[in-house]
């Protein structure tokens, strides 16, 4: 299966990407392809609501979007890795997923796997609530196949992540998928 993987945190060595790395080498060893990109560091313009796309055709915007589209289009599966910033998915995967409208029907028509991954400082039980429901709203809209989340409270650090179950969690799930 042909995996990409959406990170979207600016601490590259941080948390979110730690549970994110987890889960790619638990794919890989079964034999997955997993397509890494770094929203964070991408050049992504914000959607502007023009709808020029008519939904389903290029974007007027001249960004790395083209080739994020074409690497999800090119995928089985995509995985949201997101930091909880505060409550919700980063700006960084929100302005990308912003404009999947350009290539709804192809999205919607491909049935998607799909993962999601977060960690956030807070341990409360609501603490992923929002993030949660967006997520479930995207995967109900978009007819995505929903295989799981990994997230993981109380990992406001690495050294708090890497002695929580979350790593292991995410190698599992990876392993698994």
């Amino acid at each position: 299966m042909k995996i990409v993987v959406l990170k979207s945190s600016g601490n590259t060595h941080g948390s979110s990407n730690l549970l994110a790395d987890a889960f790619i080498r638990g794919a890989k060893e079964s034999g997955h392809t997993i397509t890494e990109i770094d929203v964070y560091k991408a050049n992504v313009k914000p959607c502007t609501g023009c709808v020029a796309c008519g939904y389903e055709g290029t974007c007027v915007q001249r960004d790395d979007m083209t080739s994020i589209r074409q690497s999800i289009l090119d995928s089985d599966m995509i995985v949201f890795v997101t930091p909880l910033y505060y409550y919700g998915f980063s700006a960084q995967i929100k302005t990308v997923i912003d404009r999947f409208c350009a290539f709804n029907a192809s999205l919607t028509g491909k049935q998607m796997k799909s993962v999601l991954i977060s960690a956030a400082w807070n341990a409360d039980s609501w603490t992923f609530e929002a993030l949660e429901t967006h997520y479930k709203t995207l995967v109900r809209y978009l007819h995505f196949n929903d295989c799981g989340s990994i997230l993981g409270y109380g990992c406001g650090t690495v050294g708090m992540t890497e002695s929580s179950e979350y790593p292991q969690l995410a190698y599992k799930l990876g392993k698994t998928i």
